[in-house]
């Protein structure tokens, strides 16, 4: 019997395999083989050293230490702005918008999805610029009496980056809201407790799943970003992003780039795993 179980399922093996073959094939050319030869580069030395001389010189070299500093700060602080700004935001649109006005309030959310990454770091550039519209509404107001520097600074980035993750920070949240059914509240409410209570001990803890995997994609997606921080920080801060493509534009050294590149890899991966318990990762 087992073994015309095994033949029967022969078939649907192969199916299967055929079926994920092409995604397969993808991830091994597109992803495997390029990140492969990236940890094979990273061990060549431009100069005289030791196959180890690209990492080492990371703990080595304080500035490059302060470049991963400074991108697990910036994204950090984006990342809990963007969370504190977009969770009210998903509520407003999943409970008080009526729900024939939804899907057009979440296309208004979404429409700086449709303008060009660069071209929105330029604009909030220009925006926060000495002569730009916030200084002078600033200044014109009587707040200040002259303008302060807001662009090419720590502040000019957060910005920049709150801006564009908080609208997938809300959409996520948005689906997870929508999802919980309103019966929870409704015991809640039963059994004594008040909308703050029902708030903290009930949606907070089942939307949670919801706010971890916004907040995840938002600190893979800005840790690794390399145009906001450098448009709108300038070159007064390095983070990570930009002291990779220092050691290829500037040096020439792709073995000290790759490293780098494996390093922030490295952080990406520990969060990973730290948000796991909340992104439903199974386990065999």
């Amino acid at each position: 019997m087992s073994g015309l179980a095994r033949q029967d399922r022969g078939p649907q093996n192969r199916a299967g395999w055929l079926a994920v073959s092409p995604a397969l094939l993808w991830t091994v050319l597109f992803f495997a083989i390029p990140f492969l030869g990236m940890v094979l580069i990273s061990f060549s030395v431009k100069g005289a050293g030791n196959g180890l001389g690209n990492y080492s010189q990371f703990f080595s070299n304080p500035s490059y230490w302060r470049a991963m500093t400074n991108s697990l700060e910036v994204t950090a602080i984006v990342t809990v702005i963007s969370v504190l700004l977009a969770y009210p935001f998903a509520w407003i649109l999943a409970f008080v918008v009526p729900e024939r006005w939804q899907r057009l309030a979440l296309m208004l959310a979404v429409l700086p999805f449709w303008t060009s990454y660069v071209v929105r770091s330029y604009a909030w550039l220009l925006v926060l610029a000495e002569q730009g519209v916030i200084n002078k509404a600033l200044v014109a107001s009587g707040l200040l009496s002259d303008p302060v520097q807001l662009a090419n600074t720590r502040a000019a980035t957060v910005i920049g980056f709150v801006h564009f993750f908080v609208m997938l920070l809300t959409l996520t949240i948005y689906a997870n809201l929508k999802q919980l059914s309103p019966n929870y509240r409704k015991a809640a409410a039963d059994l004594g407790a008040g909308p703050m209570q029902s708030f903290i001990h009930v949606v907070l803890p089942l939307t949670l799943p919801g706010i971890m995997v916004g907040a995840f994609l938002t600190f893979v997606l800005a840790i690794g970003d390399y145009i906001t921080p450098q448009i709108l920080g300038g070159n007064n801060e390095l983070l990570m992003p930009q002291l990779i493509m220092m050691q290829i534009g500037r040096r020439g050294d792709f073995g000290s780039a790759s490293a780098l590149s494996i390093l922030l890899m490295a952080v990406v991966t520990v969060a990973y795993i730290a948000c796991a318990r909340w992104l439903k990762i199974e386990r065999a």
